[in-house]
């Protein structure tokens, strides 16, 4: 459940303890140390050993943020980000030319894991692409861990319906 101002929360009598509000978001070139964080510490095995220059993140974030085709969700607690999920809605020639989505760079910083974040995430994302009129939605992962795959399947992606094949260039 969604409050007014985009935060995810629990309904009341759900049987859970109340979780504070999560703000969920798209990202603004502020972010650009939060997500570096995410994406070396947590997502990527091997990150790049120079020194990234944040001014070049800054602007590709604000580049996402007027691309209505890109969108860069951030879960925010006390002003920090701490989970994110990147789509993307390619238009498309088929299905009566309605577009598809594709998600990458799941991932959630470590303290922050098991209390929904990302699923969340993956729900917002699922949402923009139903409003998008999109007919189907991609998720993307380099992990093959058994507890990754579950976790995906739990937010309703199928695993073995389509193949995906990687050229990496």
């Amino acid at each position: 459940m969604l409050d007014a101002g985009g935060r995810k929360r629990r309904a009341s009598g759900d049987g859970h303890r109340r979780r504070d509000f999560m703000m969920i978001r798209q990202a603004v070139n502020t972010d650009a140390e939060d997500l570096k964080v995410l994406y070396f510490d947590y997502l990527t095995r091997f990150p790049p050993k120079e020194e990234q220059d944040m001014n070049l993140w800054r602007a590709l974030i604000d580049k996402f943020e007027k691309d209505e085709n890109m969108h860069l969700l951030v879960m925010e607690e006390d002003g920090k980000v701490v989970s994110t999920v990147q789509m993307a809605v390619i238009e498309n020639l088929t299905h009566n030319l309605r577009p598809f989505a594709v998600i990458e760079n799941v991932v959630t910083h470590i303290d922050y894991r098991n209390k929904g974040y990302a699923s969340a995430l993956l729900e917002r994302a699922s949402e923009i692409a139903k409003e998008r009129g999109c007919y189907k939605v991609f998720l993307e992962t380099g992990s093959n861990k058994e507890s990754t795959l579950n976790f995906y399947r739990r937010n309703g992606f199928a695993i073995d319906e389509k193949h995906s094949c990687l050229k990496r260039l």
